[in-house]
This record gives C-alpha cells, sequence and structure tokens, in this order.
C-alpha cells in the first residue's frame, strides 16, 4: 500500500514563480499528494505539525543572498513542528552550495532544475524507497559529506507547465548562452537557449483569461532572443510569439514584453526590433543591461559586448518611445576607481538621454566562475555619485543591502572550498 505525502512549502514572494513550476510539475504528473502553502515560518511549522499523512515533505526555495535567513527560519520551523518532516532546499543557491545547505539544516538538496526529481521524490516517498533513486539530489554520508545522485534531465520547456491555476509570468526560455561571470542563470540551467513553443504559451494565456486575467508576462533571461538558438535575435519567431498572445486575449489585454522580470541585451535594441514592439506590447519602459561603463570591466566579465553599443541602445530605444532602465555593477572583481569613474560618466550620460539608471553591488555568487572573487572596493566618491544620481531620480537600487550580501556571500565561499564527491546511483 502507498504512503501517504503531504507537500508543506515554504511560500515566499521572493521564490513564487519557482514554487509554481514544480507545484504545476506535481499537479500534472498524477501522483497522489496533498499541498499545502505556508506563508509564514508559523503557518508552515503548522502545517507540518498537523498533517496526517505517513510522510511530510517540505520545499524551500531562495537565492544566495537569502540562505543565512532562512537557515534560520528553517531552525524555527524545526522547532515549531517538533522536528517532523523531510525538509528540502531547491533553487540556484542549493544547486550550487549542496554542502553549506546540508550543513545549515536541510536533510536534503535539489540539484538543478526541479521539476524531474520532485515528482521523482513524492514517488519515492510514496513507495518507501531509497531516496538514493531519486535524481538531482544531495543527501549526506556517514560523514557528513554531501554525495550526489544521477543528474536530473533537462528537458524541453513544454515538458511542464510554467503554472497551473496560479498566475504568474510565463517562463518562455531558459538556459543563457550568455555565460556572464558573474550570472547564476546559464550555470544552473546550461549554456543554451531552450524556448517554450508558441503554442504551450498560448495554451498558458487561455488558462489566464479563463480566471479573468489579462495582463501576460515572461520569463526570459534575454527577450529578443526568443526563438533563437544563438546571437542574433529571431524577429520573427518574437512576432509569432507576441501575435499568438495578442491572438488568445480579450480586447483590453495586455503585453510586457522586455520589461520585468526579464532584459533586453543592448546590441539586440534596433530600430527594427522597437518598431516591432511597439505594435504589441503595452509596456512604456525596457530593462537593458549595460553592467559596466567599462570596457575592460565588460570583458573581463565575459558580457559578449562594449559599451558603445549600449549607448546606441539608450537612444533607439528613447526614439522609439521606451523609457530604459539600465542596469550597472559595481565592484566587480579587478575593477578599478577609474572603472567606476568611466561607469558612472556613462551613467549620467544615459540619464541625460532619457534612461534611469539601476544600480547593484557586484555579489560572488555560488555556481558561477566569480564564486570565489574577492569584490572590488567601492571608494566614498563613488557612493556619494550614486546617491547624487538617486537623489535626481536617475538612479534607484538596493546597492547598498547587495553590498552587506557581497560580503556574507565572499565569506561563505572561503569557508566552502569546492569539495562536494560525486556518487552516481543509477
Amino acid at each position: 500500500m502507498a504512503l501517504a505525502v503531504d507537500v508543506v512549502v515554504r511560500y515566499r514572494k521572493a521564490v513564487t514563480y519557482g514554487v509554481h513550476a514544480l507545484l504545476a510539475a506535481l499537479d500534472t504528473s498524477g501522483v497522489e499528494h496533498r499541498q499545502l502553502l505556508g506563508v509564514t515560518p508559523e503557518e508552515t511549522a503548522a502545517h507540518i505539525a498537523a498533517s496526517r499523512a505517513d510522510r511530510v515533505l517540505v520545499l524551500w526555495s531562495f537565492y544566495s543572498p537569502d540562505a543565512e535567513a532562512m537557515a534560520a527560519e528553517l531552525a524555527a520551523v524545526r522547532s515549531l513542528s517538533d522536528g517532523r518532516g523531510l525538509h528540502i532546499a531547491g533553487g540556484v543557491h542549493a544547486t550550487a552550495e549542496p554542502q553549506q545547505v546540508l550543513d545549515a539544516g536541510w536533510d536534503l538538496a535539489a540539484i538543478g532544475e526541479g521539476e524531474s526529481t520532485i515528482i521523482a521524490l513524492v514517488e519515492a516517498l510514496r513507495r518507501d524507497e531509497p531516496l538514493t533513486t531519486v535524481p538531482g539530489l544531495a543527501v549526506k554520508d556517514a560523514d557528513g559529506v554531501a554525495l550526489r545522485t544521477r543528474p536530473a534531465p533537462q528537458l524541453p520547456l513544454d515538458a511542464f507547465p510554467s503554472f497551473l491555476g496560479r498566475k504568474g509570468p510565463i517562463e518562455i526560455t531558459r538556459g543563457c548562452r550568455y555565460t556572464c561571470r558573474f550570472c547564476q542563470t546559464p550555470f544552473m540551467f546550461g549554456g543554451q537557449f531552450r524556448h517554450r513553443s508558441v503554442a504551450s504559451v498560448r495554451e498558458h494565456v487561455k488558462g489566464m483569461v479563463e480566471q479573468g486575467l489579462r495582463d501576460v508576462r515572461f520569463i526570459t533571461p534575454t527577450s529578443l532572443s526568443y526563438g533563437s538558438p544563438g546571437p542574433d535575435p529571431d524577429l520573427g519567431a518574437v512576432e509569432e510569439l507576441l501575435a499568438g498572445v495578442k491572438e488568445e486575449l480579450p480586447p483590453r489585454g495586455r503585453v510586457f514584453f522586455g520589461s520585468f522580470p526579464s532584459e533586453v541585451r543592448p546590441e539586440h535594441v534596433t530600430p527594427e526590433a522597437m518598431r516591432l514592439l511597439k505594435r504589441y506590447v503595452a509596456n512604456d519602459n525596457l530593462i537593458i543591461g549595460a553592467q559596466s561603463g567599462s570596457d575592460r570591466v565588460l570583458a573581463a566579465s565575459g558580457r559578449g559586448h562594449g559599451t558603445s553599443p549600449v549607448r546606441d541602445a539608450v537612444r533607439i530605444a528613447v526614439e522609439h518611445g521606451f523609457r530604459p532602465n539600465v542596469d550597472f555593477i559595481f565592484g566587480m572583481p579587478g575593477e578599478s576607481e577609474e572603472d567606476q569613474r568611466q561607469s558612472l560618466v556613462l551613467a549620467g550620460d544615459l540619464a541625460e538621454l532619457g534612461a534611469r539608471i539601476h544600480t547593484h553591488t557586484f555579489m560572488p555568487l555560488p555556481g558561477t566562475p566569480w564564486r570565489d572573487a574577492e569584490p572590488a572596493f567601492i571608494p566614498l566618491t563613488t557612493m556619494r555619485e550614486l546617491d547624487r544620481l538617486a537623489q535626481r531620480g536617475d538612479a534607484y537600487g538596493h546597492w547598498r543591502r547587495q553590498a552587506e550580501h557581497s560580503a556574507r556571500l565572499a565569506e561563505t565561499a572561503k569557508a566552502y572550498p569546492r569539495r562536494t564527491r560525486r556518487r552516481r546511483t543509477d
């Protein structure tokens, strides 16, 4: 007889998109289980304690800057629920730092894309099978070392929905061929694009319209790469996508593309691309990734473009009626005061053209080539200039808070050199 399994989710606004994808995969798998959402640590613990199921699986997902706070929440939830439940951490941080996650108190770490893993895990719990048979996990051996099971497959995006019966942006692309040294995306999902088909996107939109929703947004690392396998945009594929979505929407339905939670690469901003977007999208802003005003830093970070395309992109976007929001990262490894000065000059020039500057501080994110890199010092003069841009209304962002995260992540990297052993169980 199969065991009863309750799946309790520590449901946080910051990670709802990924959680929705996992729950949708479970919902469509046919594996019997019950889902419960805990929007606070106390509610999460209450669900665990009240469960009458044979097994309680507790899902946690978080980004690297949140890892320390989530570990404290985990300890509180365990205390409030008398230690019951099998707690698993997933997402980019767990994928990159399984040893640290297990040492912080989680029973399991999910490695890589979670849809196949969560289905196999619930099935294993129902059948009381060893967890080492589940792909995409890290478990502790007798010595406390994180050992990995066989990798979970990377399937086409159409294999699972982005969400089911819930709202959110539709994931249209996973993976990224632009392997920027500071970014976790290509190292979590692979260095090639995998695009959701237009037919699948339209099915998502139909479901949203049935729920009374009329605004559609997308998740993608680079919006204008949709449908393309390589560096050059396929505007025909982009138009097929946008036109298909518009056909599924009611008359007052709106499409948002190239705005949060996605962005546009600067070299993809052309007059032709902007004219295409103006025909279909409702957003009047675009998020453009510049990241630095120094050609030297851009080359070192692997961005694949220089500063000239950034200036051109802002000018072209403004000429076509968009307000660019341009991302800059300060404190990247090897960045000098002169590099920062060049970034500030470019930021000021772009603001004069009509852009807003979204400021960030470099964080040595786990899983990236710069995971162990030393963040560059950001002097007071740079900080004052960033404050001045913000006071003028030309800049915004949480770069000060990110500076605190950066220091903490740098210390964690030193405490956890790359040492995970691998066990294959296939």
